[in-house]
């Protein structure tokens, strides 16, 4: 009863079952990564499935089984965007600093280093999406809808959050609250204050981080 006994094949399955799916994440990466590239080169409706393939070293049946075709790969590329520039995700660490933070000031600082982070990962993408929505793709007009609601929703969220701790001026709605926070983390500010403007993305930070101190903090 040798091997099987042993339990040696079965090692041998996880083994290779391991490297098929750390293989097929590398795969994921590099075709996230060409389609970022291709996409904010020469735009969604004149970037092809069969060049991002090519780019990325793969075939493009493999591209329409892990993402759908085109609307899936920017939504995919959206999301990643999301996720900050690496370790946890940035929703997570967001959401840890709202808990625990309790200089309200620094809180706000934070919200703009948060800021820095995401929008040059974001924001390029965001107005790839917005561009094709306004040529008449549905499929990216619906995309931009759905990503403007969930942006929304994630500010309604923070603003419940902060305003729970008791940490902004009183009067303030959840909603009033989230609109600033909409408006400070919107895209075509990013645009035309870093890619228009030519500002950094760390000068745009400390500015949203003003923004938000001065419209939800109590004076003084």
């Amino acid at each position: 009863m040798g091997p099987a006994v042993n339990g040696a094949p079965a090692r041998s399955r996880r083994y290779d079952a391991r490297r098929r799916q750390e293989a097929a994440e590398e795969s994921r990466k590099r075709v996230l990564a060409e389609s970022r590239a291709l996409f904010l080169a020469h735009g969604y409706g004149r970037t092809t499935i069969a060049a991002i393939a090519h780019a990325a070293g793969v075939s493009k049946e493999s591209v329409y089984k892990g993402f759908g075709g085109k609307p899936g790969l920017v939504r995919a590329i959206y999301e990643q965007s999301m996720l900050g520039a690496g370790g946890p995700p940035a929703q997570e660490r967001s959401d840890r600093a709202q808990a625990t933070v309790t200089d309200p000031r620094e809180l706000m600082e934070q919200f703009g280093r948060f800021v820095t982070e995401i929008s040059p990962l974001g924001s390029p993408v965001y107005l790839l999406i917005r561009d094709a929505a306004a040529s008449g793709d549905r499929d990216m007009a619906a995309l931009l809808r759905e990503v403007d609601d969930e942006r929304y929703q994630r500010m309604l969220h923070n603003a419940r959050q902060v305003l729970g701790r008791g940490l902004l001026k009183p009067g303030l709605t959840a909603e009033e609250v989230a609109d600033v926070m909409f408006l400070s983390t919107s895209a075509e500010l990013y645009e035309t204050m870093v890619l228009k403007r030519g500002w950094s993305a760390e000068r745009f930070g400390r500015l949203i981080a003003r923004t938000l101190a001065a419209n939800l903090l109590p004076e003084g």
